[in-house]
């Protein structure tokens, strides 16, 4: 009896230990390049992603879920530590050295963007985290996050395929130590496959364009191309998932499969509207139900603190974003985010001088506000822009169109004031319910009051909550 007594309790006292680092489940982190919510699973016309569809039947896809800001450095900086942009230290874009930090030059040390836009030294990154729990970790294609001591991966590997990630699951194993792969995919960012050169399986006629494109046929083989490049990206997938499989691991690997931002196009990447800020995410853990649609309001701010606590690690010490655990395990009352926010700003890095955009979404009402709007200036991507290097059909076929598409000009032009003339607004509402696209700004209609007031409200609770310092929206909304 006596010794069925010592049996019990040491089961409980082993229960209550820690996971061992060599106990914890890999992780393989699927990043996609400027994909918005577009892949086969949700519908989308066109569109073909076999493996992006498996993987969401395999575990829990979220439908409402939005990046905290729309451009790939602060997007991935926002990811890696659960902090808003202003508060992480990376606005825009940083210059990227995918390597060890012992091998910068003293010149590359020295680029202004590396000195001015990295995360703050202070702040925890997922990659730390997971080194100090006793990880191997590996990204490939590049980091394009600084400074580079804050992701202290063991490897960068330069291409994404099987074999590259096959490779890397067998000299984790070498080591003993659970991994974590970040597999950055850059195949549907600019320049999509030109349908003129080489042959792609999506048709322009089979696709819907939104309302805020013009409907012809130069826009319909951009959109086409943007869709071919997805599933190009899901090819890639493939080779990663298949590679899991293969050794033997996929039974103890969390998966996570994000979009890092919205496409190219108006209304998209380096904007503050849905097609920029609406990414598909997609998780799947060893014990979870499979095949589950969340409506549950998420943020890429979420991600880290969800890993931390799905692999039993103590939480950052700051977070904005929460742990999607009790999501995924279904409990009841479970739910995300009450809003969600996001940033733009357009001079990149502190100081803020520049225009300073902010959004706010509650699942069906959005609002965006602005600061700093003299002189009109916002940062257009080049990718958003020029046909060289970029492949980019629908900028200049919207400006040429202009008199017979006035809605997708206006639209245009306000993405590019200094160039097209645009005026932008400080204040817009939209209800999504009703205007997926966000064409009509509902910010001065009575019965839409009551929302703009609520929103403007907690976003201005928001400001003060997370001591943002480039906006001071003022008491009463601006007309």
């Amino acid at each position: 009896m006596h010794s069925l007594r010592h049996l019990a309790l040491l089961v409980i006292l082993l229960a209550c230990v820690p996971l061992q680092a060599a106990q914890r489940p890999n992780i393989l982190f699927i990043l996609t390049e400027d994909q918005g919510a577009q892949l086969g699973h949700i519908g989308t016309p066109g569109l073909q992603t076999p493996h992006m569809d498996a993987l969401a039947r395999s575990g829990m896809y979220f439908r409402n879920v939005f990046v905290a800001y729309p451009v790939c450095s602060a997007s991935k900086a926002a990811l890696y530590t659960g902090l808003h942009n202003h508060a992480n230290g990376i606005l825009n874009n940083t210059v990227n050295y995918a390597k060890h930090a012992a091998q910068l030059t003293p010149q590359e040390r020295k680029h202004p963007l590396y000195l001015s836009n990295g995360v703050h030294a202070s702040i925890p990154t997922l990659v730390e985290r997971l080194q100090a729990a006793g990880y191997y970790q590996g990204a490939t294609h590049k980091l394009h996050v600084a400074p580079v001591e804050k992701f202290p991966y063991d490897e960068f590997i330069r291409h994404n395929n099987r074999a590259e990630v096959a490779g890397f699951i067998a000299r984790a194993a070498k080591t003993g130590k659970p991994w974590h792969l970040f597999y950055n995919i850059p195949n549907s960012h600019r320049p999509f496959p030109n349908s003129e050169k080489v042959q792609i399986r999506v048709k322009p006629d089979e696709v819907k364009l939104p309302a805020y494109l013009p409907d012809t046929p130069v826009v319909r083989r951009d959109w086409a191309e943007y869709l071919a490049a997805i599933e190009a990206a899901d090819q890639v997938v493939g080779e990663g998932l298949a590679a899991l499989r293969a050794s033997g691991q996929e039974a103890n690997t969390i998966i996570v499969f994000m979009g890092d931002h919205g496409p190219c196009f108006p209304h998209g990447k380096m904007t503050p509207y849905d097609l920029g800020l609406r990414v598909p995410l997609i998780i799947r853990t060893p014990s979870m139900q499979a095949g589950v649609i969340s409506d549950a309001l998420a943020s890429e701010l979420d991600l880290t603190p969800t890993l931390l606590d799905l692999l039993g690690l103590e939480a950052l010490p700051k977070s904005h974003g929460v742990s999607l655990r009790p999501v995924l395990e279904g409990r009841p009352g479970a739910t995300g985010h009450r809003f969600i926010y996001a940033e733009i700003s357009h001079r990149g890095v502190l100081p803020n001088t520049g225009m300073q955009e902010r959004s706010i979404y509650d699942g069906r009402w959005h609002l965006i506000y602005r600061e700093k709007l003299t002189p009109p200036w916002r940062q257009v991507q080049a990718d958003s822009k020029d046909w060289k290097p970029w492949g980019n059909r629908t900028y200049a076929e919207v400006v040429r169109g202009k008199a017979q598409f006035p809605v997708p000009f206006r639209i245009l032009a306000e993405m590019d004031p200094q160039n097209l003339g645009g005026k932008v607004q400080p204040l817009e509402l939209y209800d999504l319910q009703i205007d997926p696209d966000e064409l009509h700004n509902l910010v001065g209609n009575v019965d839409a009051r009551m929302h703009r007031d609520r929103l403007y409200a907690a976003l201005r609770q928001w400001v003060r909550d997370t001591a943002d310092p480039a906006v001071q929206p003022p008491p009463t909304p601006p007309e």
